[in-house]
């Protein structure tokens, strides 16, 4: 179905939809990045991202994607000492691939795609090869599988061990709750294009003191990614950046974090577990299968099987160019496997609904027995029984 008159929907884990105010402000001329109107604006922003972090640490800022704010934490860390990547999809398996690319002495435990990184099995897997680990590297919302880790338990896990912890948050931070203070997470990395609702540009980092005290420690092999470098052109009065930063994107950021803030961050994270809660609500509906342990916690992606006689590897593709709905496929083992409902950042009830009444008429195009409207009414059931539909940032 085409034509200028349209309309295409974004159900993808990221980039995500802008909102059009975001979009607006980035189509304002661009500011010179030592003028005071942008470096205002700079400093709005990195005090807007501590509270989007819960914390008072500094949220490091760097011209890169998400994967530029995770390899700024093994670039600063790599020569620490040992260190243990524990992975559960694709994106847990990025940590290891930096750590490597690094030289690093690391261990790499796969705990299985679907699968969570479970706090007791941590604790055995630390205590296995050693227990001399200094740091661990996990992933808050593994966007590959749509699971969510316990990052609470996770961190007391690695303290206990006398290791700092690094979370990979980039798909999961604004939209489900990490206090960073509050659990004592040592290093959170994350990136705008995703519950931030900004373009893919940003990368942050945001490490605690005995994160940056075991970092100053060491010969850093980062020059872009220095944590030491940036924190010192932050922490000036008014802040500035060592290097060119994404004005552009920090123009739509600036936007992004007043939403945030008006529509308030648990208020955000309520309506997240709504959306989390009808897709998979959804998917049970029209009598499918959850990929991975279900958890009331897992409300940044829905993940479900294809359902056996349908082709996986069709579904996706005609979603897009029949129903001008984009959604993710499964990824390497998973491919043809399962489909991913993305629900982080702008998004708001009605776009669950109108993806899984595309979804359910795709798969009965596919040959599936599914019954049209089944997984839509057990998403509005859940919305309605919230007493208010969960709505996008307007």
């Amino acid at each position: 179905m085409q034509g200028p008159f349209i309309k295409h929907y974004m159900m993808t884990a990221g980039p995500t939809p802008l909102p059009p105010a975001v979009s607006g402000a980035m189509a304002e001329p661009i500011l010179y990045h030592r003028a005071p109107a942008f470096v205002e604006l700079y400093a709005n922003c990195l005090e807007g991202l501590k509270r989007v972090f819960q914390t008072e640490n500094d949220v490091l800022t760097f011209a890169a994607s998400g994967s530029g704010g995770m390899e700024s934490a093994v670039a600063n860390l790599a020569s620490a000492g040992k260190a243990l990547v524990a992975s559960c999809g694709k994106f847990g398996e990025r940590w290891a691939e930096l750590n490597e690319a690094f030289g690093a002495d690391y261990v790499h435990h796969d705990f299985g795609w679907g699968n969570r990184v479970e706090p007791d099995e941590l604790e055995r897997v630390i205590a296995e090869n050693g227990g001399d680990f200094k740091v661990v590297y996990t992933t808050l919302s593994e966007t590959s599988t749509g699971v969510v880790n316990d990052v609470e338990r996770l961190t007391q896990v690695a303290h206990d061990a006398g290791a700092i912890i690094v979370i990979d948050a980039v798909s999961g931070l604004g939209a489900i709750p990490i206090p960073q203070d509050e659990w004592g997470v040592d290093v959170i990395a994350a990136g705008s294009q995703k519950a931030l609702m900004c373009p893919p540009g940003l990368g942050f980092a945001s490490p605690n003191q005995k994160a940056l005290d075991l970092a100053a420690g060491v010969q850093s092999r980062a020059y872009y990614f220095d944590w030491q470098k940036t924190l010192k052109g932050q922490r000036k009065d008014p802040p500035d950046s060592p290097f060119t930063p994404a004005v552009s994107i920090f123009m739509g950021l600036d936007v992004a974090l007043r939403m945030i803030e008006d529509e308030g961050l648990e208020n955000v994270f309520e309506r997240h577990r709504q959306l989390g809660g009808a897709a998979r609500a959804a998917v049970k509906g029209l009598g499918l299968e959850l990929f991975g342990p279900e958890d009331e916690r897992a409300n940044v992606v829905t993940a479900f099987k294809v359902p056996e006689g349908v082709d996986g590897g069709k579904l996706p593709k005609l979603l897009r160019d029949r129903y001008n709905i984009t959604a993710n496929g499964g990824q390497n083992q998973l491919k043809g496997k399962i489909l991913r409902i993305a629900h982080t950042g702008y998004f708001g009830a009605f776009d669950i609904i109108l993806s899984v009444a595309a979804i359910e008429m795709a798969l009965r195009d596919l040959g599936a027995d599914v019954e049209v409207g089944a997984g839509v009414a057990a998403a509005q059931r859940v919305f309605q029984e919230a007493g208010v539909p969960a709505g996008a940032p307007a």
